[in-house]
């Protein structure tokens, strides 16, 4: 018998190339299998798989100015004001090197949140990621231990960003009234602040209409040129009347139990973790927001440089009499003066907008989905009902200010400096932590700063709160 060596081909072997690119070491390999680099793990380093920057798709994209402009008014709010009382508590040069500190500690953490969020984007190929969305996807695609943490991180987020700025709103619908009020009343007696907060609901309306941050950048250049004149006729006012520097009148160093308070107020006055990740979503070119020249540390530095210099001529203006806010030491009768409120409220008012932005991008994004008919008719009614709804919280309470402070002694404190710290631990969890672990070491030390700040910071704003409320019950009982 003869051994037939020429069997009828199986199917199989009719999908097998015939060129011979199926030998191996002269032997017919039954699969020839080529497993592709999974994208998601790889992308970072293959740009023609994934590249998030490109793939970005934005109706009304920012330009770098654009977000500088922004990032320079969520800055500079009203907590620069009180820049020189903070110095009083550190002391005139002391205030200087912890104010860079303060500084550094709050931008770092904002860099980290981005560089996190562009890591991210590679792992989810996903193009724009809200802080929410970064805490999640972090949690959910880290080391085991964190994973119970992604949806709750994401509501903790949420629920303290909103909670925060739309107090900010109603606080900044008290402020703008307030600085108009101090002039009108030199000129005509008092006014019903209560009167003046309600009569801000439709401008305030009008400006939440503003459809994105691409077309609100042109308020905020405004609301920088209003603060840089108000606070160019303050500079005026310090130069005028400075005394030379005296260790007795202006100590140097402040005193230990006085740094707490330094600490809480330039924290809060600087911190601005919510606006950065809808103005990194907007921009068009997103990579530029970080880097050593990027947009951040850009604005960060001139940021900085303005707080110190504020701080540090306030102070030694002014010495032991430097007010709570720096405008109260101004003489209300001259003109420059009154100009400077008339100014700085405008300012405040310009800046609602950006404020509300982050307010509105929360609620929108929880909404739209049950508006899929007629979403921008849906969309500008809920601007509205926020908007009117923060002005009437204002009017009810015109003494918010301190609650809205402890709340956002608690909240930014977590947010904008714990937060951002635990997102980068467990999203290079597995990338590594650098030699001698430096990052997480870091990280360590920024989390015990956090939580002076929190500590700091709610002290701060219950001595607030118990002064107004003993100050209101002695005016009582006279």
């Amino acid at each position: 018998m003869v051994e037939d060596n020429h069997k009828a081909p199986t199917e199989l072997d009719t999908f097998l190339p015939t060129d011979g690119s199926n030998m191996k070491d002269g032997l017919t390999a039954k699969y020839k299998v080529k497993v592709a680099p999974r994208d998601v793990e790889n992308a970072q380093r293959d740009e023609k798989s994934f590249d998030p920057f490109t793939e970005r798709r934005i109706a009304n994209p920012t330009t770098d100015c654009d977000t500088l402009t922004h990032l320079l008014k969520a800055s500079l709010g009203t907590g620069i004001l009180a820049m020189p009382v903070a110095f009083q508590s550190a002391g005139l040069i002391v205030g200087i090197f912890a104010t860079i500190l303060v500084a550094f500690v709050c931008t770092h953490c904002a860099y980290i949140l981005v560089k996190c969020a562009h890591v991210l984007y590679y792992k989810t190929r996903r193009t724009q990621m809200s802080f929410a969305d970064i805490a999640e996807s972090a949690f959910a695609s880290g080391p085991k231990w964190a994973r119970p943490f992604a949806v709750p991180s994401r509501y903790l987020i949420q629920i303290s960003l909103f909670v925060t700025y739309y107090g900010t709103c109603s606080v900044y619908a008290v402020i703008v009234a307030k600085n108009f009020n101090q002039v009108a009343e030199h000129y005509y007696g008092p006014i019903n602040i209560r009167l003046a907060i309600a009569m801000l609901i439709l401008p305030m309306i009008l400006l939440s209409w503003v459809p994105d941050l691409k077309y609100l950048a042109p308020v905020s250049m405004i609301a920088n040129v209003f603060m840089g004149a108000g606070l160019g006729i303050t500079f005026y006012y310090l130069v005028t009347v400075m005394e030379p520097m005296d260790q007795e009148r202006t100590p140097f160093i402040g005193k230990i139990a006085d740094f707490p308070n330094f600490f809480s107020l330039t924290v809060f006055a600087m911190e601005a973790i919510g606006v950065v990740m809808p103005l990194e979503n907007s921009m068009k070119t997103p990579q530029h927001f970080v880097g050593f020249c990027g947009v951040l540390n850009k604005g960060m530095a001139g940021v900085t440089l303005i707080y110190i210099m504020l701080g540090f001529l306030g102070y030694a203006a002014y010495g032991a009499n430097t007010q709570d806010s720096i405008t109260l030491n101004l003489p209300v009768q001259d003109v420059l003066a009154q100009a400077v409120k008339i100014l700085i409220g405008l300012a405040v008012y310009c800046t609602f907008g950006l404020q509300f932005y982050v307010c509105l991008d929360i609620a929108w994004n929880g909404l739209k989905d049950h508006f899929q008919k007629r979403p921008t008719f849906w969309n500008y009614a809920t601007r509205t009902i926020l908007v009117t709804g923060a002005v009437l919280l204002a009017v009810a309470v015109p003494t918010i200010g301190p609650f809205i402070a402890l709340i956002g002694a608690f909240c930014f404190s977590i947010l904008g400096l714990l937060i951002p710290v635990f997102i980068e631990t467990v999203t290079y969890w597995d990338i590594g932590f650098g030699k001698f672990n430096w990052v997480a070491m870091k990280n360590i030390i920024i989390c015990v700063i956090g939580l002076m700040a929190l500590s700091f910071g709610s002290q701060s704003a219950i001595r607030d709160i118990l002064k107004m409320y003993v100050g209101e019950q002695e005016q009582n009982s006279n």
